[in-house]
C-alpha cells in the first residue's frame, strides 16, 4: 500500500524540530508532503513563496519529501493530494490539548484520514518558531536551531 502523509503548519521558519520530524516520517511512510499553509491566524514573519523555499532548502536531500504551499480547508488539502495520514508534532504536554481538538474536528471533516503524532528529538523539544524568530529579532545566533539558509533569511528579515 501507497501511503501519503502530510505534515501541515506555519514553518515560519521551518526548525531542526521540524526537519527531525520530517526526516522521521520518511522512513515511516512512502510519500510525505510538508504542506506549507498560506492563511494562519498568526502573522507570519515571512512570505508563503518565502517559507515553501526556506523548507524545500532545509529538507533538500531528504527522500519522498515533497514541499508544497496550500491555501485551503486543510481536510481539502489532504483529499486533493490523496493522503492518508496528517502528522503532528508534540513537543510538550501542553501541545497536546490544542492538537486533540485538531485532530478531532479533522477526524470528524474527513473520517477516513487518520492524525498520528510525532516528537521531536530530545534536543529539539523546547524549539519553536515562535522562540527562533524571538532569538534573531533581539540579535541573538539561531544557526543552532535552524538550517544556514534559514539562519540568513532571518538575520536579512530581523535588519
Amino acid at each position: 500500500m501507497n501511503i501519503t502523509a502530510i505534515y501541515p503548519g506555519t514553518f515560519d521558519p521551518i526548525t531542526k524540530g521540524h526537519t527531525d520530524l520530517v526526516q522521521r516520517a520518511a522512513r515511516l511512510f512512502d510519500h510525505v508532503i510538508v504542506a506549507v499553509a498560506a492563511h494562519t491566524a498568526k502573522t507570519p514573519a515571512f512570505s508563503l513563496d518565502e517559507r515553501v523555499a526556506m523548507a524545500q532548502t532545509a529538507l533538500a536531500g531528504v527522500e519522498r519529501v515533497e514541499v508544497c504551499g496550500f491555501d485551503s480547508l486543510l481536510v481539502d488539502f489532504v483529499r486533493q493530494r490523496n493522503a492518508q495520514v496528517i502528522l503532528r508534532g508534540l513537543r510538550a504536554v501542553s501541545d497536546f490539548e490544542y492538537e486533540f481538538q485538531l485532530a478531532g474536528m479533522n477526524r470528524k471533516l474527513a473520517p477516513g484520514v487518520e492524525t498520528l503524532f510525532l516528537m521531536p528529538a530530545e534536543q529539539y523539544s523546547y524549539i519553536s518558531s515562535s522562540l527562533v524568530r524571538e532569538v534573531a529579532r533581539l540579535g541573538g545566533d539561531v544557526g543552532e536551531f535552524v538550517h544556514e539558509y534559514v539562519r540568513e533569511a532571518l538575520r536579512e528579515r530581523m535588519r
